[in-house]
Order: structure tokens, then C-alpha cells, then sequence
């Protein structure tokens, strides 16, 4: 595993090509710009954020932390803490309306009491409860069996791999794509496999490489970049087409 001096030390600090009006194939070296200049402007983010810490409480919060912001997991992670709904037994044995109303401030509570006892189920039936198990898998086969349960989706089972395991998985999710997009990086296929991908064949398959980009984009597309940029704010303004006022966001 890389120290972050070392991966800075190591990536490109400019651009393979200048902003243009049109959308391009991102290069290695564009890709390695935007870590550095991420990492120079905010330092390291040490991210999953948790409340207690701890496996149970990443897998869960990785379910819950879909499609809300990580502030109402929180507050969602701290009921089931002090009503001890704190293990994947107590998650089953609690009656459905009851986890409505533990989780309800983590939002769409009532899918998301299905996907937590649906994966609930899957690590006792599979596991014996215990995740060690499920993250000594290879990558790609501990990738296969979270997407078998339902309600979890790739980025689900990337946070998962690469935060709860520690494996180097990407990790793609809106914000990625609103930022390579306004970057002016075309990606072919445009799907998640296609994001995906390109950090795959561009970087080294590094754990704390991987942790550190996407909390980095993360933190700078929801602080900046968001659905109105911030573009007088930004770090990336002078390198980017939206930035520059070439293209519109």
C-alpha cells in the first residue's frame, strides 16, 4: 500500500491536454491530475465516516447512506444503537414497523428495512453472521455474492469491499459522474462498469488510493461542484471547460 507522499510524489500535476469545447477520453496522466490537485487542496479525508466504528456499522450505513446524505445516517445509526438494534440477529427479530421508525430519519425506511434484513439474512444463512468471512473472499467473488442479495447495487457492494474489507474496488457514484462529466471526460458506455474501468486501468489497484479519490471527489462535489457550481470557488476553475465558461454545466 502507498503512503499518500508517495502517491502524490509519483501522479502527474497537470493535464494531458487543455479544457476543450468539446468532450475527450480522459488519460492516465488527466486522471492522476485530478488526485493530486484533490489531495493538495484538501489533504487526506480518512474516510468511512462512522458513529461507533466497526463492520456492522459500515455494511449498514453503506446500505442506509442510499440516496440521503450521510448526516441522516447518522442519526438513523444512533437509534439503532440506543434502542440495541446493534447485530444482524436483532435486525431480523425486530418487527418491521418498529426498524420503520428506528431508521426512518436515513430515508425510504421502509425499502431500506427490507434491503437490511435482506442482507441480514444473507450473512447469517451464508456466514454465520460473521463478515471476516465474507470479506476473506476474492474480490471479484465477494463482489458477486453482495450483488446477489437484494437491494444491494454496485456501488453498494464497492463501498462495502473497499471500506468494510479493504479491498481495492472504485467506488462510482453520482458526484463522480457530474464531476468527469463537467471536466469535459467523455466515458465511453456511460455506465457504472464504464466509470469504473477507467480507475481500474489508470491507477494501481491500491486500497488507500482508491479510499482517498472517491472521498476526495466526494467532499469537493458536494462542498463546489454541486447542481449550481460554485466555479469562483473551485479548485479546478482554471482546468475546467465549466470553470472556464467554455461549456455550460
Amino acid at each position: 500500500m502507498h503512503s499518500p507522499n508517495q502517491i502524490i510524489y509519483e501522479f502527474s500535476h497537470t493535464r494531458s491536454e487543455p479544457p476543450a469545447p468539446h468532450p475527450i477520453a480522459p488519460r492516465r496522466q488527466d486522471i492522476e491530475w485530478l488526485f493530486t490537485a484533490l489531495f493538495d487542496a484538501y489533504g487526506p479525508r480518512n474516510w468511512w465516516p462512522t458513529v461507533h466504528g466497526g463492520s456492522f456499522e459500515l455494511v449498514v450505513g453503506a446500505i442506509l447512506v442510499q440516496n440521503i446524505s450521510w448526516g441522516n445516517v447518522e442519526r438513523a445509526l444512533v437509534n439503532m444503537r440506543d434502542t440495541d438494534v446493534w447485530s444482524f440477529p436483532s435486525i431480523l427479530e425486530t418487527p418491521d414497523e418498529e426498524m420503520h421508525e428506528i431508521i426512518r430519519p436515513s430515508g425510504y425506511y421502509k425499502a431500506k428495512t427490507r434491503k437490511l434484513k435482506e442482507f441480514a439474512e444473507f450473512i447469517i444463512s451464508r456466514y454465520d453472521g460473521d463478515l471476516d468471512r465474507l470479506f476473506a473472499l476474492p474480490i471479484d467473488e465477494m463482489r458477486e455474492q453482495l450483488l446477489s442479495v437484494w437491494g444491494i447495487g454496485e456501488e453498494t457492494a464497492d463501498d462495502i469491499i473497499l471500506y468494510g474489507a479493504h479491498k481495492p474496488s472504485f467506488v462510482i457514484d453520482t458526484y463522480t459522474k457530474r464531476l468527469l462529466g463537467r471536466l469535459g471526460w467523455e466515458i465511453r458506455g456511460n455506465s457504472y462498469s464504464a466509470y469504473q474501468q477507467l480507475f481500474h486501468e489508470m491507477l494501481p489497484h491500491d486500497t488507500y488510493l482508491f479510499n482517498e479519490y472517491h472521498a476526495l471527489i466526494d467532499h469537493h462535489v458536494a462542498r463546489f461542484c454541486k447542481k449550481k457550481p460554485l466555479c469562483d470557488r473551485c479548485v479546478l476553475a482554471n482546468d475546467c471547460p465549466v470553470g472556464l465558461g467554455i461549456t455550460q454545466p
